[in-house]
């Protein structure tokens, strides 16, 4: 392993995509990830398709560098072997609904008798306190409560819901980043013990949301649908193109939109004072729009961005994942690269961001088979013996 964490260990009993993008995050750059799962059944996210060779790709990706090993944590005997584990354990990442590790006995307060320097983030729904939090918490739910989904889409449609899971994601990013916190102030001050970092779903969505919680309590604007524009500036849209492709512009800043308008050479975008400043672009911003689609209507992408980019003009082309892949920049970067799965093959995959000069994060292996480092995991760090880790095996127990 390598990296700037290395050498920190880490286990995650969540499951789905939250609390197992933190772990991905914290694998990623070296901490030895240790994966519990539900024996015979393992995380539900094995069995998101799209699948090759009966392998998940959601698995394979957001799994990369962990181990994995299987543990029944409802089972008293179960339970008595997490604690065992938890006792060499910098962070523990949890995901289940309130309530539950205190049901099995497994709460941060007798966690913390175990290993009183335990960094543990608790992921739910809803969080750990308020009336909300025993409700079942999925992503959908916390992306329609933060505020997020009411201002995704156009006035005329209905709110989007986002293609992928952006709660869970941005949640994760945030565990990620609190557990370091976390790690820094217990490894920098002498008297400090571990902490218990509550992550609901919806709040580090809800944070995204940066000055909308404000302008409703200050100016009572209760900020909606834009589709493409940019309510508080222009030009920002995507722009239809000759050769039947969309590229995206944003010359929010005096600056930017000066620059744009003289590379464009259209005299009412130079002359009109319609649009002279960001305030009359945002009032005439239809016929703003109109203009700018007019010129991009008698151009390809590759003339818009020839023209453009010199210049400094903010424009980029829309991409799918076969644009993505031909990229020169992304590929120059290593944002794609390849590892050599022993049951699926060479498999490409999103690389490792964001980038560090010193001490740069690795992909060593994609998502591990079930119960895949069992043996090494309970005999190296429990000093089991392979009859009584078979034994527990037979028992229902890993």
């Amino acid at each position: 392993m390598s990296g700037p964490i290395e050498g920190v260990k880490v286990l995650d009993i969540s499951m789905i995509v939250a609390g197992g993008t933190a772990s991905s995050l914290m694998a990623d750059f070296g901490a030895e990830v240790i994966k519990i799962e539900k024996p015979d059944t393992g995380d539900p996210l094995r069995n998101w398709g799209p699948f090759i060779k009966d392998k998940s790709v959601w698995w394979t990706v957001h799994s990369r560098n962990k181990k994995s090993i299987t543990l029944s944590l409802n089972n008293p005997e179960g339970q008595a072997i997490f604690k065992e584990l938890i006792q060499s354990v910098d962070i523990l990442i949890e995901g289940f609904r309130p309530g539950t590790l205190e049901k099995w006995n497994l709460s941060p307060e007798e966690l913390h008798k175990i290993n009183p320097k335990l960094v543990i983030l608790r992921f739910s729904g809803f969080g750990q306190t308020g009336p909300y939090k025993d409700r079942p918490g999925f992503g959908t739910v916390a992306e329609c409560m933060s505020g997020y989904v009411n201002m995704a889409g156009f006035e005329d449609s209905p709110p989007n819901l986002p293609p992928l899971p952006l709660a869970d994601e941005v949640s994760g990013i945030f565990g990620a980043m609190s557990g370091m916190m976390a790690l820094y102030k217990r490894d920098t001050s002498a008297d400090a013990l571990g902490e218990i970092i509550d992550i609901s779903l919806y709040e580090p969505l809800m944070r995204l949301m940066i000055p909308f919680v404000t302008m409703f309590d200050k100016l009572n604007i209760n900020r909606g649908r834009s589709g493409n524009n940019f309510p508080d500036a222009a030009p920002r849209n995507l722009y239809h193109t000759a050769d039947d492709k969309w590229v995206g512009l944003s010359a929010t800043s005096q600056n930017t939109w000066e620059t744009l308008a003289r590379a464009m050479d259209v005299e009412s975008l130079l002359t009109s004072k319609k649009f002279e400043t960001n305030e009359a672009r945002i009032t005439h911003r239809d016929e703003l729009n109109n203009e700018i689609q007019a010129w991009f209507d008698t151009k390809t992408a590759s003339e818009i961005l020839d023209t453009l980019i010199p210049t400094g003009g903010i424009v980029g082309q829309v991409y799918d994942s076969e644009d993505v892949a031909k990229d020169p920049h992304i590929a120059e970067r290593n944002n794609i690269v390849e590892i050599d799965d022993p049951f699926i093959g060479p498999t490409k995959m999103v690389g490792v961001i964001p980038k560090f000069n010193n001490n740069p994060g690795e992909i060593r292996h994609a998502g591990p088979n079930l119960g895949h480092h069992n043996k090494e995991i309970y005999k190296e760090w429990l000093k089991y013996t392979d009859d009584q880790i078979d034994d527990l095996t037979q028992k229902g127990i890993i």
